[in-house]
């Protein structure tokens, strides 16, 4: 049986003083509710995700008490992939006929903090400050330029590129553009990347309702097919955030790399079928190396492609249509369920100022967090 989204809802990311996450996750239910045109009693079962919430199934009391399994979901910043897999799944097995991905948070301002003792990491790690994810993407990225001819323009093109599609977003967190130049000027914060580089957590939430789709003309919301879903770990090898070390000798994928071509294989779809993709932008270079991750080019490649405006709105591949996490900030429960709201939109053909020309028939969302896991997302008509 085929899972398809009838119902998305999104409250706006940003800082929302006096407000609390659950709060915000609520507003978001009901909006994904409306937009599917059904009520919360009719839904089936639900996971819901969250990092700074211990128990983010306390919605149901701001939802209404009807006794359904609300699953609690944490897999760092892929959380919202995996939550949506797991609503789609319960319906391709026959489980359930209607159920619903919730994801929200609430950030204090600054980097992510944390014990390294809770990731299985020494102690050591996080004395040299390697623990700090800004140290690790600059450091990423850094090798990549090098290795693969990747310029500083090209970095500070595409944080202009996301804070641009940002300012079409009246949801979205940063809205104001900012040019080559004003990125390029901004303070280093880990060489190198720059102050305008990087995302920031924030505050949100977002909603996804899905049904089966024989049942999807019951309701409201215009269906789109979640195609295929795909997550992975790590592998032995693998360079990615909170990793101590690295053996020696050949070094493996990204879990990206497996995640996406799970999806594209359960899809049953390419690279060069996607019309419009979300990637992770944890930092303008986490993007350039994704796009090569994801199979939409080969790596080096991406300094032309930007160059030429491949990933605009108007380009081949837009990639972050919505401003992304450079312009939306990261509330970890919500983010990938973000990416998913916006390429819903994008397929219905109801995205506003920031609409792709044509009718994109085929979304990408990717997800890549701590330490070394990866979500991905294949939605059509």
């Amino acid at each position: 049986m085929e899972a398809v989204v009838i119902g998305v809802g999104l409250h706006p990311f940003g800082r929302f003083p006096g407000k609390s996450a659950i709060d915000m996750g609520a507003d978001a239910v009901r909006l994904a509710l409306a937009d599917a045109g059904v009520t919360w009693p009719q839904i089936q079962a639900g996971y819901v995700g969250s990092l700074e919430v211990a128990n983010p199934d306390a919605i149901v009391g701001r939802l209404g008490l009807t006794g359904l399994p609300l699953r609690g979901v944490f897999n760092g910043c892929a959380t919202a992939g995996v939550s949506l897999a797991a609503a789609a799944r319960a319906i391709e097995t026959g489980e359930h006929d209607l159920t619903i991905a919730i994801g929200f948070d609430k950030h204090p301002r600054g980097a992510f903090a944390a014990d390294p003792s809770v990731a299985g990491i020494p102690s050591w790690y996080g004395q040299t400050g390697l623990f700090l994810t800004t140290h690790f993407f600059g450091m990423k990225i850094n090798r990549y330029m090098h290795d693969h001819g990747i310029s500083h323009e090209t970095l500070a093109r595409v944080a202009a590129k996301n804070f641009r599609n940002a300012s079409g977003n009246d949801k979205a967190w940063r809205r104001t553009p900012l040019s080559v130049e004003e990125i390029l000027a901004s303070p280093v914060l880990n060489y190198p990347l720059r102050q305008y580089m990087y995302c920031g957590p924030d505050e949100g939430a977002a909603a996804i309702v899905l049904c089966r789709a024989d049942q999807a003309d019951r309701y409201a919301g215009k269906p789109v097919r979640i195609r295929g879903t795909g997550f992975s770990t790590r592998r032995l090898g693998a360079f990615e955030v909170q990793s101590p070390s690295v053996p020696g000798g050949e070094s493996a994928p990204s879990p990206t790399v497996d995640a996406s071509w799970a999806a594209y294989e359960r899809a049953g779809i390419g690279p060069e079928d996607v019309d419009v993709a979300q990637l992770q932008d944890t930092d303008a270079g986490s993007e350039i190396i994704h796009m090569a991750e994801n199979g939409f080019c080969k790596d080096g490649e991406q300094e032309r492609l930007i160059a030429e405006g491949a990933t605009e709105i108007g380009g081949a591949l837009p990639v972050n249509t919505d401003g992304g996490l450079l312009g939306n900030g990261e509330p970890i429960g919500a983010s990938g369920l973000r990416q998913v709201h916006e390429l819903v939109r994008q397929l219905r053909g109801d995205a506003g100022a920031r609409q792709v020309p044509g009718t994109p028939r085929v979304g990408y969302a990717h997800l890549y967090g701590a330490p070394g896991v990866s979500a991905v997302t294949i939605l059509s008509l």
